[in-house]
């Protein structure tokens, strides 16, 4: 399906409780949720069939939807058992699995509680966010000219689509220098994360890694940090500032599309990709076929 776009490709996407052909999932041009960015989403992966922590991609969706001031209606056992209609529907077991919920199109003006909420889960196969090649040898970020907001500006707790506009124009202008990706500051000048992936960083045993208070605390980092413990590697989440970027070995980040990504440059800085990464990196693998009780 390489190549061809996304709204043209077969299969069935479950849309407001049915099943639609995957071009006959359309809105209207003056749905709400395309002009105000009242829509939330989850990105998750499916290995095997089974789709790594399904229910806390769920649950994140419902809260995210409560943080736009709208309530998704359907319980989170009703979107379980939606997401996996999905894959076995379409006959996928290796899969990327993308739930989104809407505000429609009854009215179009900054209010929204008139507008019914909508609710669509497709799923298609997609390779790593990164090729295999990309993740052996390790990315080149670019730093990012535009910085992750204030919380107080911006609700950096939900996955919420307009929180990703910044992250766009950040990647394709990375894109565009010959990067594979950006790194952001926050409003504060402090390090904050990858366009679409949370960071890591290692010194010898010990791991460093932003506390996502303006950003999103991502499922992925959320299990690496994890991982990492049950290694009895101590991971400190704490403000970075960039130019101690210097003093780091290691770089990797982390994301349901990433995975476990290494960073072999960041900005003038050049990391190596030593054996802690490797082995959360393995670990995340092992874990997410199943090969790793957790």
């Amino acid at each position: 399906m390489a190549g061809v776009p996304m709204d043209q490709r077969e299969g069935w996407i479950w849309f407001d409780g049915e099943f639609k052909p995957w071009k006959d999932a359309k809105i209207h041009v003056l749905t709400h949720g395309l002009h105000y960015a009242s829509s939330v989403f989850e990105g998750e992966r499916a290995y095997g069939g089974e789709i790594f922590k399904s229910r806390e991609h769920t649950e994140r969706l419902i809260r995210s939807g409560k943080t736009l001031d709208f309530t998704i209606p359907w319980s989170v056992e009703q979107i379980e058992e939606a997401k996996r209609a999905v894959l076995e529907k379409n006959g996928l077991v290796d899969a990327y699995v993308r739930p989104v919920a809407w505000r429609g199109s009854e009215e179009l003006s900054v209010p929204a509680r008139n507008n019914t909420v909508h609710l669509a889960i497709a799923a298609w196969v997609w390779p790593s966010y990164f090729s295999v090649e990309e993740k052996l040898k390790g990315i080149r970020l670019e730093w990012s000219k535009w910085k992750r907001p204030s919380p107080e500006t911006i609700p950096s707790s939900a996955k919420a689509a307009g929180l990703y506009m910044i992250c766009t124009l950040s990647k394709d202008a990375a894109m565009a220098n010959g990067y594979a990706d950006a790194l952001m500051l926050d409003y504060r000048g402090y390090v904050a994360e990858a366009t679409g992936a949370n960071v890591f960083f290692i010194n010898g045993k010990d791991i460093t890694t932003p506390t996502p208070d303006c950003f999103l605390n991502g499922i992925t980092r959320q299990t690496v940090i994890d991982l990492a413990r049950r290694l009895h590697v101590e991971v400190e989440e704490r403000a970075i500032w960039p130019d101690e970027l210097e003093s780091f070995e290691q770089m990797f980040i982390t994301g349901s599309a990433a995975e476990v990504t290494f960073i072999r440059s960041a900005g003038p800085w050049n990391f190596e990709i030593g054996d802690l990464s490797r082995q959360l990196a393995k670990d995340y693998d092992d874990l997410v076929n199943r090969r790793l009780n957790y």
